[in-house]
């Protein structure tokens, strides 16, 4: 006889609609079965119940998933040097010399997450500097938003860069009035170092994915759907869902939800693999394409100019003609697209391209941060098929310094998660980490609250998000996204025994404590994944 757990003592909120809440809830073999009060399910199924879950007073949600992040890079963010809180160029400058002494001779030093929109004077680490640092070790130094590295001259010298090196398609090599590169490389230009990167092995890789994963679960994460497959060396595609599944095809469970770059899909071809293939717990996604960069490093594609950069509009990543191409290659496989779209102007050009080559098998694109929008995108939004994957915590770390970039105005418009739903286009959340802070707390808090990490002010409060609105980003919005609205993000009968078990009510307690709110147990098809000691 199949035997299962009833979980009980605690406020049990369905998410199926606002303030629904259980007594009870039973599960059996990694799905609920029913709900209702502790006395109708001892009555219906004590001949099944084999073990008791007594949530003691605590709270249960469904479990929360990240519908943005990068899992392996989180996992170097764990690993490599975490630069994300430092203040100063002159801060980065010293934890890097204090890092070279614990390397080996000739060890690359890689450090993530600077951000000089922190920093008490902005501006860009020159090549130079890094020299003084170590010219023993390569030095790359990536950006907060990842489309930006800086490298010192021994980096630049393993990947063949000179001044006669051309900038790429997407990309900018930064010069100085002698036109010699100054070791900053943005969006596609990263790659012309990130190539001469010694190559990681497949056990490294799931070193990585295996930290990673521990560290989401012990923040209440489920899942999470991620975008690592294209990044790694030689067989990129191969080596790293391998990975994945080493990880996972043990006791550890996780949903990672995998979108697939485009430079890898002729791999995923020839794997025999396709939309939803991978594993029990590791499942392929849609194809990913990048339109834009990012707005730190003005390469956000904009229709007009940046406010503090006159002669700029931005970067696409493709031609039209090419991006036309990659997204009509995905309809010939039934595969939805997934576009990294910052700029009102990428924004754009991508619902246009939805538009004309509609997916007809019910698969979901989606538009990846869709940031900077107004009132006409709004409206092309609502009448394409198509869903946001928004990033609550951005607003907290892009203003108030995205205003220099664009002005009051256009910021007023952006940003806008509150006129998505009230607008009907569906949307999930996510971190993008290792952008930003991967606990979901502190995604639901920046969604509700809107304030600054920088400043502390509010920013378009009109745009605060209700705190079940908030939550529903991360549970029913991130199944929507992937088409599994009708076995994930609630607690109902049928729907995967995945919980977020925390030790106050989001509903109740002030909005400005969210994200010091404690997880108890992550659950997972049933089985606890994390239990906080």
């Amino acid at each position: 006889m199949d035997m299962g757990t009833l979980w009980y003592g605690g406020t049990i909120y369905s998410m199926e609609k606002e303030n629904e809440i259980h007594e009870a809830v039973y599960t059996n073999q990694g799905r609920i079965i029913a709900t209702g009060t502790y006395n109708e399910l001892i009555e219906n199924f004590s001949e099944k119940i084999k073990s008791f879950e007594n949530l003691n007073g605590k709270t249960m949600y469904p479990g929360f998933v990240d519908s943005h992040l990068h899992i392996v890079g989180h996992g170097e963010k764990l690993k490599h040097l975490d630069l994300s809180q430092m203040k100063s160029a002159e801060e980065v400058l010293y934890s890097l010399c204090q890092r070279a002494k614990e390397l080996g001779e000739g060890e690359w030093l890689i450090g993530e997450g600077w951000n000089e929109n922190q920093w008490d004077n902005p501006r860009i680490i020159h090549h130079t500097e890094l020299d003084q640092v170590s010219t023993v070790h390569p030095i790359m130094l990536t950006r907060i938003c990842r489309h930006a590295v800086l490298a010192n001259s021994t980096a630049m010298k393993l990947a063949g860069i000179s001044v006669n090196t051309p900038d790429p398609q997407g990309g900018k090599v930064v010069r100085d009035t002698q036109e010699q590169p100054v070791g900053y490389f943005l969006d596609t230009a990263q790659e012309l170092i990130k190539q001469a990167l010694p190559d990681i092995s497949q056990q490294k890789l799931a070193e990585l994915i295996n930290m990673s994963i521990d560290h989401l679960l012990s923040l209440g994460l489920v899942g999470g759907h991620s975008e690592d497959l294209a990044y790694y060396g030689h067989d990129s595609f191969k080596k790293t869902l391998t990975a994945y599944k080493m990880v996972l095809a043990t006791k550890k469970k996780f949903r990672a939800h995998l979108l697939v770059h485009h430079e890898v899909l002729d791999d995923m071809i020839a794997a025999n693999l396709t939309y939803g293939q991978g594993g029990t717990f590791v499942h392929l996604g849609a194809m990913k394409i990048f339109s834009d960069g990012a707005l730190g490093g003005r390469t956000a594609w904009l229709n007009d100019v940046y406010s503090d950069d006159k002669t700029n509009k931005g970067i696409p990543i493709h031609s039209q003609k090419y991006l036309e191409h990659l997204i009509r290659r995905a309809r010939n496989l039934g595969l939805p697209i997934a576009v990294h779209a910052i700029g009102d102007k990428a924004i754009q050009t991508i619902v246009k391209l939805i538009q004309k080559y509609p997916l007809n098998n019910g698969r979901r694109d989606r538009i990846i941060h869709a940031q900077i929008v107004n009132e006409h995108i709004i409206k092309e939004l609502k009448k394409t098929n198509v869903a946001l994957d928004i990033q609550p915590s951005f607003v907290t770390s892009d203003f108030p310094w995205v205003i220099d970039r664009i002005k009051e105005k256009r910021a007023e418009q952006s940003y806008a998660w509150k006129t998505f739903l009230e607008a009907g286009i569906p949307c999930a959340a996510g971190s993008d980490a290792p952008i930003e802070d991967v606990n979901p707390l502190v995604g639901i808090k920046a969604a509700v609250l809107r304030k600054s990490s920088i400043d502390g002010e509010i920013y378009n409060k009109k745009q605060q998000l209700s705190v079940y609105n908030a939550i529903s980003l991360y549970t029913k919005g991130s199944a929507y996204i992937i088409n599994k609205e009708t076995e994930r993000g609630m607690i109902a009968p049928g729907y995967v025994a995945d919980f977020t078990i925390l030790d106050q009510d989001l509903f109740k307690i002030n909005k400005e404590e969210i994200d010091q709110v404690n997880v108890v147990k992550t659950v997972v098809d049933g089985d606890i994944m994390y239990e906080k000691k």
